[in-house]
């Protein structure tokens, strides 16, 4: 376990335990979005790579704006 998290934990034992199942119910989710971005970027991985071929050929083609011409 990192250092950082080992003081995280200890500062969340300290409260009471209804905020300690608030934390861990945050940690949880976050740690399932995380899961279900990294299964949905795997699924469509060969799309996300025609996708980048596609705009550097677009770029290429000089069919981009710079983004700060855009903002």
């Amino acid at each position: 376990m990192s250092r950082l998290l080992e003081k995280a934990l200890e500062k969340v034992v300290a409260l009471p335990e209804d905020e300690q199942d608030a934390i861990a119910s945050q940690i949880l989710d976050s740690l399932a979005d995380e899961d279900a971005w990294k299964t949905r970027f795997t699924a469509k991985r060969d799309v996300i790579r025609r996708m980048a071929r596609e705009a550097l050929e677009e770029d290429e083609r000089g069919e981009t704006l710079p983004l700060d011409s855009l903002l």
